[in-house]
Formats: C-alpha cells, structure tokens, sequence
C-alpha cells in the first residue's frame, strides 16, 4: 500500500513498526525455546519421554518441583501438583470433584499433558474411556488421567534423582513411609490397568510414553 493521504501514511508507519517487533519478539521466542531445550537436556531428566512433555512443559514441572525428595510418596506429590480429588459426597452418594488446590501452573502442564494422551496415546485415550464407561464423566475422566499421569511424573523425577545420585539416598519413596498417615484411597486413588500406581518408573513410562 502506499498512501498518498497523512493519516494513512502514519498507520502504515505504525503497522511497519509493530511488524518490526513482531519479528524481534519471535527471534527472542526462538533464542528462548532453544536455551530451554539446552537446560533441559542438561539436566538429564527422561520427563521428555512421557507423550505429551516437551522441553518447555518438563522445564515447567523441573521448575515448579524443584527437589522432589520433598514428597514422601505420589499422594504427596499429586496434592501439591493439584491433581489429587477432594470428597464432595452428599447424603449416601459418594462423589469426588477436582482439587483447586495446589500449584496452578504444575496443574496446567498436567492438563496439557493429558489431552496429548487422550488424543494420541492409545494406553491414554484407552484409560479415558474406560472412565467414561464407567460413568465418570467427561470432567471425571480427565481428573483420573491428571492423576495418573502425576504419579508417572513423580516416579520419573525420583528415578532422575536416584540416577543423578548413584547409591546415595534419594530422600524420596515410592511407597509411603511407616510415619506418615496413608491418605484414604478413592476410586481414582486405586490402581488402574495401564496406570498401576504400584509399578516401577519404566514400568509407567511404557504405558505413558510412546
């Protein structure tokens, strides 16, 4: 375009500008996303693998989690990540809602990660449908695979750390220990088939990964 009038001439002066920082703006985005991914490679950690966790979303959970040796066991970690369901019983009918709780942003990655699993891990969208036969619901659904794919993320951040500390004490257990009370378990608490909460860390990431 070229406008011969003095207002047109300024938007194409000011659209030229804004494309100008559009341009600095993805090249920074780029620099970004590469430095990211070199972190996260740095840090050997195999969240990578699991469908769904890419650089930006394992530097998100490395991020937010810092020492998972904090976490004695996954009810621990699943509460803290938000993904862990709150009683909303009424009279005798039992009913669990999604936690609010907990931290938001690790909540968000969970998600995020879920809806690749149900798109397009067949172990993933098998589990969500089984949910849904089960009457679950679409939101119900969604809020056991959040919590399955939280347990998958804490046994592998316990297996990066006992990798990263060879016959060292990783701090953190894969089952709870004899002075910590034992949450009550609801039936999005229990073992699933294809998301065992009692299966090793490879064992998991065989159902979760690709």
């Amino acid at each position: 375009m070229r406008p011969r009038d003095v207002a047109g001439k300024a938007r194409r002066r000011l659209a030229a500008d804004l494309i100008d920082d559009a341009a600095v703006s993805d090249r920074k985005l780029k620099t970004m996303d590469a430095r990211i991914v070199e972190a996260v490679a740095a840090t050997g950690t195999r969240l990578t693998d699991i469908v769904g966790v890419g650089p930006v979303t394992a530097a998100t959970i490395l991020g937010e989690v810092g020492d998972v040796a904090r976490f004695a066991t996954s009810d621990h970690f699943a509460s803290f990540t938000g993904t862990a369901p709150i009683e909303a019983s009424s009279g005798d009918v039992t009913r669990h809602r999604l936690s609010r709780a907990g931290n938001r942003r690790l909540n968000s990655a969970l998600h995020v990660v879920a809806l690749s699993h149900k798109r397009h891990d067949p172990r993933g969208k098998a589990y969500y449908q089984r949910k849904l036969a089960a009457g679950k619901g679409s939101n119900g659904a969604m809020r056991c695979l959040k919590r399955r794919l939280s347990d998958v993320a804490f046994r592998v951040l316990v297996e990066d750390r006992a990798a990263a500390n060879p016959g060292g004490q990783t701090g953190a257990t894969l089952t709870a220990s004899a002075v910590d009370p034992i949450p009550a378990a609801n039936t999005s608490d229990k073992p699933q088939p294809g998301f065992a909460t009692d299966a090793t860390p490879r064992e998991l990431l065989a159902e979760a990964a690709s």
